[in-house]
This record gives structure tokens, C-alpha cells and sequence, in this order.
């Protein structure tokens, strides 16, 4: 089955030239979604071989991901792996994921970063164990991190899940609207390289995790999506 790597970037031309470079490095296609960078990130990627979809405006992470899912959906990809522009994933276990997900047919599988939980600081570390616990507790899913961006995302997920979305809630958000849908969902105990990435991150602490805490109340019956 074929797959892609997708990267939503923003401002992330110290860290995407050697992102791309190792994806490369994995023998899939890469897609890299610049976000309204006004760095020189799309220029450093422009170089590359790789496919550069460009928002004029920061939209958001999951605006870049949903921009990145259609692109890859319209060219025929059977699955994507997504993967953060600032370097914290180990995109070597890239294979492992997109084996053990196929093997398993997952319709969403989680690199978990599960055991570097105490590495991080402040609101990522609570809502990260609080996140695990709740959709335990609402889907049965065991997920050990609900908030991991290197995930890899079946074709059927994305062509039938309908996201809405333009934020970080939007990884919070296909997890339940995925679920509602049958879809089964797992995770993959893979080590980051950075487990708390903030020095990297536009992550917005308190905002952020009041919009993928809302998601999670707004999705968390089972009715329609």
C-alpha cells in the first residue's frame, strides 16, 4: 500500500531542510505544507524534492494538515504519516509505523511518546496524561498519547472523517470523530528524539489546550460527526 510523509511547517527554516532531507531518507513521497511562513522555509524546501503546497497565510496547524490530507487523497496515497517540521520525531521509525499500522489495519496508529511524559513541563504534561485518560475512558481505545503528531492516518480515515478544525484541536478532533465512524485507532511506543519540543513549538500553552479540551466535550458523544 502506498504511503506519504506529510509535513505542516511554520517558520521552520532552521530545523525543515534536515526534516525533509531524513524523510526522504525513508523512501516515500514528501509533501511539506508551508503555512504562511515568513521565514525563508518555503525557499529551503522549494530546492528539494518534494511536493510544496503554500497557504499566503498562517492558517493554523490542522488548516496545513487538512490541506496536506486532500492533496494526498487526490493523488492516489493509500495512507500518510505525518511528522513535525522542528525535528522532535525520529523519522527513521517511519517503516515501523507504517508496518505495524498496515499489519494491524489501524485506521489511525500514534507514535507514543508515552514514556518521556515527565519530560515535559507545565499544561503539556497534564493534559497529555488527563487527554489519554479521557478518551480511554469515552472510547476504550488504550491510546498512550493523544496529542503525538507523527501518526499515520489511513486513506479511509481521511476520506471519510469530515474535519473542521484549523488549530492543534484538529489531532484531538479525528481521534473522536474517527471513533464515532468505526475506525480503529492504536498506538506505537516510539521515543521522540525532543519529548518536550517548546523551544521549537508555536503551541500557545493555555489557548491551545482550552481549544483541544472544547473539542473533546464538543466530539464526545458517539452520534453523528
Amino acid at each position: 500500500m502506498a504511503a506519504c510523509i506529510l509535513i505542516p511547517a511554520y517558520n521552520a527554516e532552521k530545523t525543515i531542510p534536515a526534516v525533509v532531507r531524513e524523510s526522504l531518507g525513508q523512501g516515500l513521497p514528501v509533501a511539506v505544507v508551508d503555512d504562511g511562513s515568513n521565514d525563508g522555509t518555503a525557499g529551503l524546501v522549494a530546492g528539494l524534492p518534494v511536493t510544496l503546497l503554500r497557504h499566503r497565510q498562517n492558517l493554523g496547524k490542522g488548516a496545513a494538515l487538512k490541506t496536506g490530507f486532500a492533496w494526498a487523497v487526490a493523488s492516489g496515497f493509500d495512507a500518510v504519516v505525518t511528522v513535525d517540521a522542528d525535528g522532535q520525531h525520529d523519522v527513521s521509525a517511519i517503516p515501523s509505523l507504517v508496518e505495524s499500522a498496515q499489519s494491524g489495519k489501524w485506521g489511525i496508529l500514534i507514535a507514543s511518546r508515552h514514556s518521556q511524559f515527565e519530560q515535559m513541563a507545565g499544561l503539556r504534561n497534564v493534559w497529555n496524561r488527563i487527554g489519554v485518560w479521557c478518551i480511554w475512558k469515552r472510547t476504550g481505545f488504550e491510546i498512550t498519547d493523544s496529542q503525538s503528531g507523527f501518526r499515520y492516518y489511513s486513506r479511509a480515515v481521511l476520506q471519510d472523517v469530515p474535519l473542521e478544525s484549523n488549530g492543534y484541536a484538529l489531532e484531538m478532533e479525528v481521534l473522536l470523530k474517527a471513533w464515532k465512524r468505526d475506525f480503529t485507532i492504536g498506538s506505537l511506543p516510539i521515543a521522540a528524539r525532543v519529548a518536550d519540543g517548546r523551544a521549537t513549538s508555536h503551541y500557545r500553552p493555555f489557548k491551545d489546550t482550552v481549544s483541544i479540551s472544547m473539542t473533546f466535550l464538543r466530539n464526545m458523544r458517539r452520534g453523528t460527526c
